[in-house]
């Protein structure tokens, strides 16, 4: 059984299969660790919630950021990740991801990913994006990075003869009697003889699903992003942190004020190329803001377009990029020019209309430097973890980045523990509802009016009451009339964000200050004596969240039920700032 006991209702698994390793999700995080596993000999099952190609990788436009040029230095990329983080970032895991990041790239090209060159020298092109100070975002297809990305792995795992499970949504994490992780149950939405209901049994499981996006109404994250991974890992027993830092991309294409659902994005590459912000008027209203002007952070500029939006009253600002021309838009923006013009937008001849959407959950599951959960077994890479590298708000293009070196670092200690588990127990009967699928819409609302890019006491708390009457409703009519929504693909999506919704409002709500991302209108300054400080939150056996905040600032280890590792001289206890270089290679 796991940790808490809950789980989603479901069929029993009609079907069953066995590998040495699971990885759930298809972008760059879960590829990497899955390539990784199976080059040093393991039997590695992907499974993804999709087609392999239609992860969050995907739709990265920006970049991937790493210290690759001239003069450029990790220790300043470092600098860089520190501010934006606002004073939460783990100093020791973001000096592992700039240390290691320059290496990890350069493997990711060995792979087969194609970044742009310079015709004259065959250098890789660097360009800057905003809270960086130096040009150290490489690009591909100018604003296809994670389209070429994925491409580059999912190739690369096909011809390495990884096995995959598409169109399957996993469900909860299989435990032996002892806790530890024992394989998932998951849902094929597939033809043939894994369809319906079904488990894979594995030592180890990798949750690199993505992000959570979809518990907003306006999102760049693509429809699959439902905040699976982490609802899974609460359920399993796990712990997540920081999950009220979401970071609203600043430029996101405004499609009107009903649009819902995935948004395009106008990727910050733009502005780093020269695009500046006005409004209706053509005033540019964040030159003396921020001495990065445009390209200051994005939770900086995200205020900057929300508090001018609210002075002026309007619906959107403007990015104005005109003065690129259409060689330029053609060459280095196409998939942007393409969305637009597909909007009735030219951004050659006019600005773009643009507004904050949810883009990014800088927290996360809550894993060490090696990626392990609290849960012995599970590990969690890329949006879905919480690594500490992100602090209160993520630097532009250090996702991609991220994902990398920590799946690198996840894979060695896969590859390393010898540890099998037992047989998975037979979970018991599910206890809590399902709710109607109808409930995602109104959870999307939800979480827009009350826990958006403007927050407040009175807000989350309406937030947090909406919520629980819909957490509510279900359970009485579970317990008096026995019944709940009929098992499916909408229902356990809904069950995943109402789960998320609550955890992240109530973080929220404790976090009483204004930090990074998270902007509170009530408090409004950041007050490191008594908030410089970590939330941690599990689910408790019934169902309610337990909250507790941490003593200080440093990121808290992560201490599981089971003893550490002799294989491996980096244990759960030792010091966060432990290079790849320290692992002991498997043989």
């Amino acid at each position: 059984m796991n940790g808490t006991g809950i789980r989603l209702h479901a069929p029993a698994p009609g079907w069953a299969i066995a590998a040495d390793v699971i990885v759930v999700g298809s972008g760059v995080a879960g590829l990497t660790t899955a390539l990784r596993c199976a080059a040093a000999g393991a039997k590695v099952v992907v499974v993804t919630k999709a087609q392999m190609d239609n992860g969050s990788t995907r739709w990265a436009q920006g970049g991937i950021a790493a210290a690759l040029g001239d003069g450029d230095t990790p220790e300043q990329h470092l600098d860089d990740t520190l501010v934006a983080g606002a004073g939460l970032c783990d100093e020791p895991a973001v000096r592992a991801l700039v240390t290691e990041g320059p290496d990890a790239v350069r493997r990711l090209i060995s792979t087969g990913a194609q970044f742009d060159t310079s015709d004259e020298t065959g250098e890789i092109l660097l360009t800057r994006e905003g809270g960086h100070h130096r040009r150290r975002i490489a690009h591909a297809g100018g604003d296809a990075t994670g389209a070429e990305i994925s491409r580059a792995l999912v190739e690369a795992v096909r011809d390495a003869g990884i096995e995959t499970v598409e169109n399957a949504l996993v469900l909860d994490l299989l435990t032996d009697e002892a806790g530890r992780t024992a394989g998932v149950t998951l849902h094929v939405m597939g033809e043939g003889q894994r369809d319906g209901v079904g488990a894979v049994h594995a030592k180890a499981v990798v949750l690199a699903t993505g992000g959570m996006g979809q518990v907003f109404s306006a999102t760049t994250n693509p429809a699959v992003s439902t905040g699976d991974g982490v609802a899974l890992a609460l359920r399993a027993g796990a712990e997540v942190s920081d999950l009220e830092f979401v970071q609203f991309h600043p430029t996101v294409l405004w499609l009107g004020p009903d649009a819902e659902g995935q948004q395009p994005l106008v990727s910050e590459a733009v502005r780093g190329e020269g695009a500046y912000l006005v409004d209706a008027e053509g005033i540019r209203f964040m030159t003396g803001q921020h001495e990065l002007a445009e390209l200051a952070p994005r939770d900086i500029v995200a205020k900057g377009i929300t508090r001018r939006m609210q002075e002026t009253g309007a619906e959107h600002m403007f990015l104005d990029a005109r003065h690129f021309g259409a060689k330029m838009w053609a060459e280095r923006f196409p998939t942007i020019l393409a969305a637009c013009r597909s909007h009735g937008i030219d951004p050659v001849t006019e600005p773009i209309p643009v507004a904050p959407a949810a883009h990014y959950a800088s927290g996360g599951v809550r894993t060490d430097l090696l990626g392990r959960t609290t849960v012995p077994g599970l590990y969690a890479c890329g949006e879905v973890a919480c690594t500490g590298v992100h602090g209160a708000n993520r630097l532009a293009s250090n996702s991609l980045l991220e994902g990398l070196v920590f799946s690198e670092r996840i894979a060695a200690d896969i590859i390393a523990d010898p540890t099998a588990p037992g047989a998975p127990v037979v979970p018991a009967p599910a206890r809590t509802p399902l709710p109607a699928s109808e409930a995602r819409y109104e959870i999307q609302r939800i979480m827009t009016a009350g826990a958006g890019v403007l927050r407040s006491a009175a807000s989350l708390a309406g937030a947090a009451t909406a919520l629980e009457r819909l957490h509510t409703a279900s359970v009485e009519d579970l317990e008096r009339d026995g019944k709940t929504a009929e098992p499916c693909v909408e229902t356990w999506e809904a069950a995943n964000l109402s789960l998320v919704a609550r955890v992240l409002v109530a973080a929220a709500r404790r976090r009483e200050e204004t930090r990074g991302c998270h902007w509170r209108e009530d408090r409004p300054d950041r007050d490191d004596d008594r908030w410089r400080r970590h939330l941690v939150v599990r689910l408790t056996p019934n169902g309610t969240l337990a909250v507790h905040t941490t003593d200080t600032a440093d990121f808290p280890p992560v201490r599981q039920e089971t003893a550490p590792l002799d294989s491996l001289p980096v244990t759960a206890e030792t010091p966060r700032g432990t290079t790849l270089a320290a692992l002991k290679e498997p043989s």
